[in-house]
């Protein structure tokens, strides 16, 4: 059995689909969790405050840490997955490995994603062999809302064009929902390591997205004068490739997709 939290999300929602199309056993709940006593199974928690998290910092500190201990107290499950994020390894020069030392500095205003979450880490992983960790990079799929791809095709669709407020050079890694909710049942049923970066591996930078984008759809393309330079490590993702022979799907394939259902 596979409890599935927060299934209202974008991640919740596509996971929860995957398993009925699987034909596996699940149950999934909203934010507010199970009934007590109800047994869980193999706990997905994908509750969380994505891209508004800045406007809303209470309620993403207590979405990504403040529930868990009452929760991770008293509920009944086999292992328990906490979807944390590759943020994380902000400011490192990577590749970023799993095992690799984090360095949060709590007096960066954006760092508050990236410190709830690793406070809900160090929480499940306070359960021993029970606790896991899938830290996700970008993810994109139809439905998807608060990301930075989902704003920029939101706002070329509008208008026509689309103006960066971070620089060409500026890089991210994008691993498809279909790629996350298929490895998040593989560790949550059989996961051998406590953490797994979720990612595709793959730097694509702002300047190819936006030309693959201007050229399917003839979108104008501007960069705003002071657009800052925004630099992410490469993204090692050996363990999930070697033990669950994981190979990304391509995120220019599905830009036209994700356009037309924009």
């Amino acid at each position: 059995m596979i409890t599935v939290l927060g299934a209202g999300g974008f991640i919740g929602a596509h996971l929860a689909a995957f398993l009925d199309r699987s034909g596996l056993p699940f149950q999934a709940f909203g934010r507010e969790g199970p009934p007590p006593g109800r047994p869980l199974g193999h706990v997905v928690d994908c509750v969380g405050v994505t891209g508004d998290f800045r406007a809303r910092p209470l309620d993403a500190v207590a979405a990504h840490v403040g529930r868990l201990p009452a929760l991770l107290d008293a509920a009944d499950f086999e292992s328990f997955l906490y979807l944390s994020s590759v943020r994380a390894y902000r400011g490192g020069a990577g590749p970023a490995r799993e095992e690799t030392p984090l360095s949060l500095d709590p007096a960066d205003p954006d760092a508050l994603y990236d410190l709830s979450k690793a406070a809900g880490e160090a929480l499940v992983l306070s359960l021993g062999p029970k606790g896991r960790i899938a830290r996700l990079a970008n993810v994109y799929g139809i439905g998807q809302r608060d990301t930075f791809l989902a704003a920029i095709i939101a706002e070329g669709k509008a208008s026509g064009s689309l103006c960066l407020r971070s620089a060409l050079d500026s890089e991210k890694d994008y691993v498809s929902v279909e790629d996350v909710v298929e490895l998040l049942v593989k560790i949550a049923l059989g996961g051998r390591r406590r953490t797994y970066n979720v990612a595709s591996g793959i730097r694509i930078s702002h300047g190819r997205l936006v030309a693959a984008l201007a050229q399917a759809t003839g979108w104008r393309i501007a960069v705003a004068a002071d657009a800052p330079s925004v630099p992410f490590p490469p993204i090692d993702v050996s363990r999930i490739r070697e033990e669950f022979g994981f190979a990304p799907r391509n995120l220019f394939d599905a830009l036209p997709a994700l356009v037309a259902a924009a």
